[in-house]
């Protein structure tokens, strides 16, 4: 038999018995402990002396950390409907950060499943059931997919049942069987085959490969896309090896509850195995990794390499024919079609990735961390995105001067509960979803910008992969133009895989959420404005203002920060924007920053379309230009304004200190359509000779004369140098580069 490269692991199948009650979850704390990758329980639910098993995964993956869960399998019968217990899983999947994987049996032991009120079923019809069941499964956890799941089954019937939640990652199908329809299942949904080698006669495992492969093949299928595991003794090292190589087995699962057997198998068989097995494919030239059969590889796209990606990123890539690749292709705006999804989970794996996008200068490159940015571009076309949300660690590295290290793939409502109990934080835009890595390079207009800056402002050293793999660390002693460079221009020049900040000591906020009559939208904007200019620096605020619906007024809605935990002060700050037009809602919470960021809903994006907006800073609402926004509105094309207050410790910077050059402006403000060309144009015509500069994060624009707006011609000019140092050829382009020969496509 083949060896089908899988790489190895090894799990612990523990028996799930009720007494003492925690003596299975204490073994499943002490082989995570000693480095497994699975823990397993039987599923028996009419075993009086066993735990529940579905239970039992529950609180085994709450008390542990990094081991995945798994029955070894369930008993299918028992579980309901199909429907149902797959939410279950994805809830428990979520719950967990991804470790739970799914064994799934057809029945068996019939007279207890009838027993305890299960329908006893005939061998066939089990298969048939399971069947049915791993389809709808597979049709819950696809959230992607926007109609309603409907299925006519001899077993189960879904009348229209709405799809998801999607499970933290592909939950894996692992199928216990033995005789030959099942086999065949295997072969045709599976994505494992988990038997028990004390169960099999001599020749069946052979055999059994042998059905499953050539069902795979009749499925169009890589026999390679199932995983073989095996529910084995305690085996010598040689004999594992040996069904490693020779029956293609790439999970073994002890069986055993002796704790002292299970730390010596740990410690002495299970390195054995992976050293001698390595050794032995090396000298064979074994292909390794993950296996895509016919209809995954045929939705590959023209003019990517798949072949080549390093060995370190393959099994961690998302294709357009994966399974997950619905969940990972858009980003929060943009709907998108990437060809090839890279997630390094280190700064070694970004420099591989690297390393595979300088081999490709043709296709688009897009760079992600969290994957909201408005504008678009951590999505692309046919091209290749490196998505660091892995890279997402929050370290304190120094209570006293109150500095973090946070990978770039976090995200900035983890960053605020992180840093809420040491009673710290980071302004960090207005969205807990948002990732570390796109603000702490770009800019980072924030809650608490007036008070304490920009995101930028609070940098201090970073770590950043440049177009050639250099890994270099940046500080204002250590590569310093890269340092100035990456507070504002950060996409051009290289890919940040740590962020080393300085934080700020915030207790509890003031929260504000008041609603306006606008309907006066220009004289609004111009009472409003002049109120943030004169409050003082501990309350920043935002503006949102959408088009009016025929006989309806205009709504503001204003959200707003008080950096104070008085009530008599957060009041006092709010008077003066009780006076400047009726309020119609109102809303003052005392509440901890880490609240007002914990407004992100699930993980996964599914933006449509391509987004559409406009950005400018701006001094001051005047009479003219608050004339001249409030008739973009009327006009119809900007759906929504908004508006964020800068100024106050943003202006305390030199614009020649970061690449974020445009200090003075007191607002940002950006307006937000459905069609490009009409809102340029009524852009162009009514409101960007008004502006003094952009903040790309949120310009949408890709003509030149955007980067003449967000940088002055000093600034650019520096960027420049530093670009054609560290990017001579463009390789970053796909993010409003500054290269002199520009190419600007979102």
């Amino acid at each position: 038999m083949p060896d089908y490269g899988h790489s190895l692991e090894f799990g612990t199948f523990i028996t799930p018995g009720n007494s003492p009650a925690q003596a299975p979850v204490q073994l499943a704390q002490l082989v995570e402990q000693l480095g497994y990758d699975l823990v397993t329980f039987q599923d028996h639910p009419y075993q009086p002396t066993f735990h529940d098993t579905w239970t039992l995964l529950s609180w085994v993956a709450a008390s542990t950390t990094t081991i995945h869960v798994a029955a070894n399998v369930h008993n299918l019968p028992l579980r309901g409907q199909p429907a149902v217990f797959a939410r279950a899983a994805a809830s428990l999947d979520l719950l967990s950060g991804g470790r739970f994987d799914m064994g799934l049996g057809a029945g068996g032991f019939w007279d207890a499943i009838e027993a305890i009120g299960g329908r006893r079923l005939t061998p066939g019809q089990g298969v048939d059931a399971l069947s049915e069941a791993i389809d709808i499964m597979r049709g819950v956890w696809d959230s992607s997919e926007r109609s309603p799941l409907r299925v006519d089954g001899e077993f189960y019937s879904i009348k229209g049942a709405k799809r998801g939640p999607a499970p933290a990652h592909d939950i894996p199908i692992w199928i216990g069987a033995l005789k030959p329809r099942m086999l065949r299942l295997v072969g045709t949904k599976g994505d494992g085959w988990l038997p028990s080698l004390a169960y099999l006669k001599p020749g069946e495992l052979e055999a059994g490969h042998a059905a499953i492969d050539a069902a795979a093949v009749d499925a169009g299928r890589d026999p390679r896309e199932v995983r073989r595991l095996l529910n084995v003794g305690d085996l010598p090292a040689s004999q594992l090896v040996d069904l490693a190589l020779e029956n293609g087995t790439g999970t073994f699962i002890l069986a055993s509850d002796d704790p002292s057997t299970l730390q010596r198998f740990a410690e002495e068989v299970i390195p054995e195995v992976r050293e001698r097995v390595a050794e032995e494919r090396a000298s064979r030239g074994t292909v390794q990794g993950r296996v895509r059969g016919e209809v995954a590889l045929a939705k590959r796209r023209e003019g990517i390499e798949y072949d080549a990606l390093p060995a370190s990123l393959a099994d961690s890539a998302i294709e357009p024919g994966d399974s997950g690749y619905s969940r990972s292709r858009n980003n929060y705006v943009r709907g998108g079609a990437p060809g090839i999804i890279l997630r390094p989970a280190d700064t070694a794996q970004v420099v591989d990735a690297v390393a595979f996008a300088r081999e490709h200068p043709d296709v688009p490159l897009g760079i992600r961390s969290g994957g909201h940015g408005f504008s678009g571009r951590s999505t692309n076309d046919g091209g290749i995105v490196i998505d660091l949300g892995r890279m997402n660690a929050i370290e304190v590295l120094d209570e006293s001067s109150r500095r973090v290290r946070i990978g770039p793939g976090a995200r900035w409502g983890e960053v605020a509960v992180a840093l809420a109990p040491l009673g710290w934080a980071l302004t960090s835009g207005d969205y807990g979803g948002v990732g570390v890595g796109g603000i702490g390079t770009a800019g980072g207009i924030g809650f608490l910008a007036r008070e304490h800056g920009l995101t930028i402002d609070h940098l201090r050293a970073a770590e950043i992969v440049v177009a050639d793999g250099t890994v270099l660390r940046l500080s204002e002693s250590e590569n310093a133009d890269l340092f100035w460079a990456i507070r504002g221009a950060g996409g051009n020049v290289g890919i940040v895989t740590s962020l080393e900040f300085e934080v700020d000591e915030v207790g509890d906020v003031g929260w504000v959420q008041l609603a306006f009559d606008a309907s006066d939208t220009a004289g609004f904007l111009e009472k409003w404005g002049a109120s943030v200019e004169a409050a003082p620096r501990d309350l920043t605020a935002f503006l949102m203002i959408g088009r009016s619906s025929p006989g309806q007024p205009t709504i503001a809605q204003m959200y707003a920060v008080v950096d104070s935990d008085d009530p008599d002060t957060i009041l006092e700050r709010l008077q003066p924007f009780a006076e400047i037009a009726p309020l119609v809602q109102q809303s003052v919470q005392l509440v901890p920053y880490a609240q007002v960021m914990n407004n992100a809903q699930g993980t996964d994006h599914h933006g449509q379309g391509e987004p559409v907006g406009r950005s400018g800073l701006l001094d001051t609402f005047t009479p003219e230009n608050s004339r001249s926004i409030a008739r973009l509105l009327d006009s119809g094309e900007a759906f929504v304004l908004s508006v964020r207050s800068v100024g106050g410790a943003v202006a305390d910077v030199a614009p020649e200190a970061t690449a974020y050059a445009h200090r003075a402006a007191n607002f940002s403000v950006v307006a937000l359509g459905s069609n490009r060309a009409r809102l340029d144009a009524q852009w162009d015509t009514l409101v960007h000779q008004h502006m003094e500069g952009l903040y790309l994060s949120f310009e949408t624009d890709p003509r030149p004369e955007r980067l003449m707006d967000a940088f002055p011609p000093a600034t650019l000019a520096r960027l420049r140098e530093v670009k054609a140092r560290f990017d001579p050829e463009n390789l970053f382009r796909d993010n409003f580069s500054v290269h002199k020969a520009p190419s600007l496509t979102p």
